[in-house]
């Protein structure tokens, strides 16, 4: 999810009260639209209701910011009047509402540790193992390709082998899809893969490199909200990746999205969460198995 995440990191901060009067003083005089906390508190509603995000007081000028460019698109003169018309509307306004207040902070083989365990995991079991994994919150495609860069290298490249990458925010889903990067922003892929999996681009394309279609075929990218009940998922996954994403709900919302992806993943399959969540109150639904990595009871 992001949300700033992994993946799609979710925006949070620290409280400030609010009344209906205009947020802000000194600088914030100049800014383009009226600002008053009541917008803000329409759109923390908002924003929970679509998305499940718990978007903390504290982040009025980033809401501010994002929010903005959405009027000069549309063409309303204020917050309130966009406000009025988004929720008396049921269209793809929705979407692009839920991509400004979205953060997306990822890198290739973050967290490296992870992709170790992956690695191990996928070592364990049979040569003749069909695979399926859930990346969640895949943001601009660093951590999916990342999985698959590491099932390839362990298990062939003829594995059965197939990954889902999800996210909330349809722009970033584009990006992935296409699978284009700066070489410099590929960090943390040695020499070896980024001959292997990586075509250079040349001419007007210099400095940049796009994932070749032998890696790209063993994913499928796709828009799943992780607080609505229409996952399209038929079959049991192996391994989830839900990194840097639930800390951002709350604690009923986080539950409940502990408990479909418990649904949605075989016994004993791991998922692997972000350094700073813990979902030890849910040993329920998922043990320890190692650092921040979770099995499926």
């Amino acid at each position: 999810m992001t949300m700033r995440k992994q993946g799609s990191l979710w925006a949070s901060a620290q409280g400030l009260a609010g009344g209906a009067s205009e947020v802000g003083t000194g600088g914030d005089q100049a800014r383009e639209f009226v600002w008053t906390s009541a917008d803000f508190d329409r759109v923390q509603t908002l924003i929970y209701q679509r998305a499940g995000i718990n978007l903390h007081d504290g982040k009025h000028a980033m809401v501010y910011s994002r929010l903005s460019r959405r009027l000069r698109e549309t063409g309303y003169q204020s917050f309130r009047d966009y406000l009025g018309w988004l929720e008396g509307h049921d269209g793809p306004e929705w979407q692009e509402f839920i991509n400004a207040l979205t953060t997306n902070l990822t890198s290739f083989f973050r967290e490296q540790h992870h992709f170790e365990i992956l690695a191990s995991h996928l070592k364990s079991k049979p040569a003749n193992t069909a695979w399926r994994v859930w990346c969640n919150a895949a943001s601009t495609g660093e951590e999916p390709y990342s999985i698959i860069m590491t099932a390839v290298d362990v298990l062939g490249a003829k594995a059965d082998f197939k990954l889902w990458a999800s996210d909330i925010d349809s722009k970033v889903l584009a990006s992935a899809a296409r699978g284009v990067y700066r070489l410099d922003n590929i960090k943390g892929v040695d020499a070896e893969q980024l001959e292997r999996y990586f075509m250079r681009g040349k001419g007007a394309n210099e400095g940049m490199a796009r994932v070749k279609p032998e890696l790209q075929r063993f994913v499928e990218f796709l828009s799943v909200n992780l607080i609505r009940d229409d996952w399209p998922f038929r079959d049991p996954f192996d391994v989830v990746f839900c990194r840097n994403v639930m800390i951002y709900f709350d604690a009923q919302t986080q539950r409940k999205v502990l408990e479909r992806i418990h649904r949605v993943m075989k016994p004993g399959g791991l998922l692997f969460v972000g350094h700073s969540e813990n979902f030890n109150e849910s040993r329920d639904l998922f043990v320890l198995r190692g650092k921040t990595v979770y099995e499926r009871r």
